[in-house]
């Protein structure tokens, strides 16, 4: 069940913390936790490390609680780790505000195939430049999966994008705008090259976010805190979903599953969670006008 769950997905986050399983939890520095953690921020898995900071302090804390341990060392590394967004991807986190973007991005007065391809970015977790790049021969409708070749990815592996209703929905409504084409979302000018990344960024300045409250890439970082912060999730299939390499060579070769059940419920979870921010601000907002 759903202990069981919790249990698997700790022992996956405490494998990363190997160095210090053999040690007495007194003798554990806020040092030795950062080193740990910083190794696992360098593969670029952030979501991961601040998973583990917290699970760490919960592990603290009982070590506390049952006099095994005198302080919580990683309360002093709040602020340690970079944030799960890059520096350089503004990204809005807080789910009352997403949802304003949600309806900000649907009522966009521009080109219809720009807010599809931002909704879509919200909705598949990939790059821009991997979704921007995306062919229709790629789309499987019947399989409901966008298959990302390997040499258009960033860790040169195939990846697979599982489409909930909502991106289908809106792969439906794109196919007779840009279906002639090869690129689900051609240039304007020029057909054979793919819209730019100028044309998502400026779209979103045109709703008034700057490039320090959200990017294009922003929406990856938004999609992962959501998930993370859901706990429905095994930290794996996030990162897995993100096209985040594990970095275990050995688990990686034998674990040809990929977690596509769990990443195809997760991305269908994702799509109905944002339908209701973008719709829960209605209700948010009727208080004010009595």
């Amino acid at each position: 069940g759903k202990a069981e769950e919790t249990i698997g997905k700790n022992r996956w986050l405490l494998d990363f913390a190997k160095s210090l399983h053999s040690r007495p939890i007194r003798g554990i520095s806020a040092a030795e936790v950062l080193t740990v953690l910083r190794a696992v921020e360098e593969k670029g898995l952030h979501e991961t490390a601040h998973r583990l900071r917290a699970l760490t302090g919960q592990i603290f804390r009982f070590a506390i609680a049952t006099a095994r341990a005198d302080v919580d060392p990683t309360y002093a590394l709040r602020g340690a780790l970079t944030a799960p967004q890059t520096k350089s991807y503004g990204a809005i986190l807080d789910p009352l505000l997403f949802g304003g973007l949600l309806r900000a991005v649907r009522g966009y007065g521009g080109q219809r195939t720009t807010a599809i391809a931002l909704e879509l970015l919200a909705l598949t977790m990939l790059r821009p430049g991997e979704l921007r790049a995306a062919r229709w021969s790629e789309v499987d409708r019947d399989a409901g999966v966008l298959t990302i070749p390997a040499e258009r990815m960033k860790g040169r592996r195939p990846h697979i994008v599982p489409l909930s209703r909502q991106s289908q929905a809106l792969l439906e409504e794109l196919h007779p705008l840009t279906g002639r084409f090869e690129l689900l979302f051609p240039s304007i000018r020029i057909a054979a090259r793919p819209l730019s990344e100028n044309t998502l960024g400026g779209a979103l300045k045109a709703l008034g976010y700057s490039s320090d409250q959200h990017t294009a890439h922003g929406f990856r970082s938004s999609a992962s805190s959501m998930l993370n912060a859901s706990n429905r999730f095994h930290p794996d299939a996030i990162e897995r979903q993100l096209a985040h390499l594990d970095p275990n060579e050995v688990r990686r070769t034998y674990d040809r599953s990929e977690r596509m059940a769990e990443r195809t419920e997760m991305l269908q979870w994702l799509a109905d969670h944002y339908d209701g921010l973008r719709e829960g601000g209605k209700v948010i907002e009727l208080p004010r006008r009595a």
